[in-house]
């Protein structure tokens, strides 16, 4: 499966930005494009492991409620 890279704007508009095979280089990808956001911008950069675009899509829009603190 790929790791797929998104621009997560605000009211939940995703771009898709690239693709990659393995997560180091998504990682640092991902690391270079936050880096190059202009300050105070609300934009996130992430990364999502994903069978598919759908899939990826699917899984940033979903709301994560908190976990416990020390829950694994």
């Amino acid at each position: 499966m790929p790791y797929y890279i998104y621009r997560v704007k605000p009211f939940g508009q995703l771009d898709k930005l690239e693709e990659h095979g393995a997560f180091a280089a998504a990682s640092g990808q991902a690391k270079t494009l936050r880096a190059a956001l202009p300050p105070g911008t609300p934009d996130k950069v992430k990364v999502i492991f994903a069978e598919n675009e759908w899939q990826a899509e699917e899984l940033l829009c979903q709301v994560r409620e908190p976990g416990h603190p020390g829950e694994e």
